[in-house]
């Protein structure tokens, strides 16, 4: 339904009312043309704000697994995306949003041993991809767990690493991080969620001196979406 406060009510004003003023920064964050097209799809005022997960989610984008299935890599009740879009027609875009930082740094997994253990395994995959673990001897012999502190960050890269390097679909990750939230008392800079986000990184083994294949954060000004 409706949000009144915090990353899911910007998200959805945005997305409703004020696309363009997420289009824009979006496009240029991805490095698409200024007129590429983007069609949002969730969440939607027509489809009560619905937000997808599961096999809902690769439905809504009409994606289809044929290499290795959702189920083979995650099992039921994973990321609940805060938005989905289409751009160009034909790439599926996954958002997840925040407003302050409490929410950025997410507690551990908390998912059942059997859940857990194919969790684990699976993001020990992406984590190889994403960090160069195997052109890296000494951090591959200690790579930090992806299912501790920053699980919501990682599940939603390990699903991008399932679409497009598991399955070839062409799909981008977005992070879309709200500055000057005051309803919920967020970062009131961009610098400051810069700051976290590299934090995160450095935690995660994450590559500092390079942005990730076809991941972009995005920061919007609550106080322009105001304005309007």
């Amino acid at each position: 339904g409706k949000a009144t406060k915090g990353s899911q009510h910007w998200l959805q004003v945005l997305v409703n009312e004020q696309p363009e003023r997420l289009n824009a920064p979006v496009r240029e964050a991805l490095g698409l043309d200024p007129a590429a097209k983007i069609e949002w799809r969730s969440p939607l005022a027509s489809d009560d704000y619905a937000e997808y997960r599961d096999e809902a989610f690769l439905d809504l984008l009409d994606i289809r697994l044929d290499e290795v299935p959702l189920d083979a890599f995650w099992p039921k009740h994973g990321p609940q995306w805060d938005a989905l879009g289409i751009l160009n027609g034909h790439e599926p875009l996954l958002v997840e949003a925040k407003a302050n930082l409490p929410e950025f740094i997410s507690p551990a997994c908390q998912a059942s041993p059997k859940s857990l253990a194919l969790i684990r395994k699976s993001l020990a995959t992406a984590r190889a991809f994403f960090c160069d673990e195997a052109a890296d001897p000494a951090q591959a012999a200690e790579p930090p767990d992806w299912s501790g502190t920053y699980y919501q960050y990682t599940n939603r890269l390990a699903h991008l690493y399932l679409l497009r390097h598991l399955n070839g679909i062409p799909a981008h990750l977005l992070f879309v991080d709200f500055v000057k939230a005051a309803d919920v008392d967020g970062p009131t800079s961009e610098a400051a969620w810069r700051e976290a986000v590299s934090t995160c990184h450095r935690h995660l083994g994450l590559p500092l001196d390079r942005p990730l294949p076809h991941v972009a954060h995005v920061f919007v000004d609550v106080a322009n979406v105001e304005a309007l």
